[in-house]
Parts: C-alpha cells; sequence; structure tokens
C-alpha cells in the first residue's frame, strides 16, 4: 500500500452508499487517506435522507454532486469498493477490489437511511484499520 492510499467508492447513482461511505472515510482518515467516489450512471443530486442521516451525526453533504465513474478513476486508485454497480466497473490487475453488499438508500426513510450508515460506518472503521495500521506499542 503507498504511503497515502487512495480508495474508490462506487455504486450506481453515486447518490447514497457511495457518497456516505466516502464521507465516513474522509471523516476518520484526517488525510491519510485519498477517498474518491462515483457511480455507473450518476444521479442529479444526492438523496436527501442520505443529506439528513449524515448531517445527524455531524458531516455535511448538501454541497456533494454525483460524478460519473471513469476509466481512469479506477486506474488511479490502489483499493476499489462497489456497491451493487455490477459488471460496470472496468477491473485492471494489481488492484484490490472489495464489493460491499449494502442495500441501496433510494427511496428509503430516514429509518433505513439510518441503518445502512451505520453499516457503512463500520464497514469504514474496519477498512480503515487495514489500511493505516496503528503501529505496535
Amino acid at each position: 500500500m503507498p504511503e497515502i492510499p487512495e480508495v474508490l467508492l462506487v455504486c450506481v447513482h453515486n447518490a447514497g452508499r457511495s457518497q456516505m461511505a466516502a464521507a465516513l472515510l474522509e471523516h476518520y482518515a484526517r488525510g491519510k487517506v485519498m477517498v474518491r467516489c462515483a457511480g455507473s450512471t450518476p444521479a442529479e443530486a444526492i438523496h436527501p435522507a442520505v443529506v439528513q442521516a449524515m448531517r445527524e451525526i455531524g458531516i455535511d453533504l448538501s454541497a456533494r454532486v454525483p460524478r460519473l465513474l471513469t476509466t481512469d478513476a479506477v486506474r488511479t486508485a490502489d483499493v476499489v469498493i462497489t456497491m451493487g454497480c455490477g459488471d460496470t466497473c472496468p477491473v485492471f490487475p494489481g488492484k484490490r477490489y472489495l464489493d460491499w453488499d449494502v442495500e441501496d438508500p433510494a427511496g428509503k426513510d430516514i429509518e433505513a437511511v439510518r441503518r445502512i450508515r451505520n453499516d457503512l460506518d463500520g464497514r469504514v472503521r474496519a477498512l480503515l484499520a487495514e489500511l493505516l495500521p496503528q503501529p505496535s506499542r
């Protein structure tokens, strides 16, 4: 793993799961991980319930915009995490690929989005522990 690993989080619309996971990873990594997210078919905006659920834990997604997945984004990433984008994500040798089976928050009520957020929080913390192991004492 490079000194500052780069993680790309991908879902179909880049309006829910990947945005939440990216924001959580940025929050916990505090600049020690380069974080990007994208979608194979980006939406116009982030789901309002996603913005609300993240705001509840002090993370503001209101200015974020869904972005299109590019081959270059995958090529430059060290770790590519997919969340329901199927086979639309290009595969390059030597990359670490993870597929997180996470429910899509689209059309869900705030309680469901909170559960999804909390699921992603645990996954992000575990990933961060792998990417940035703590030195032995």
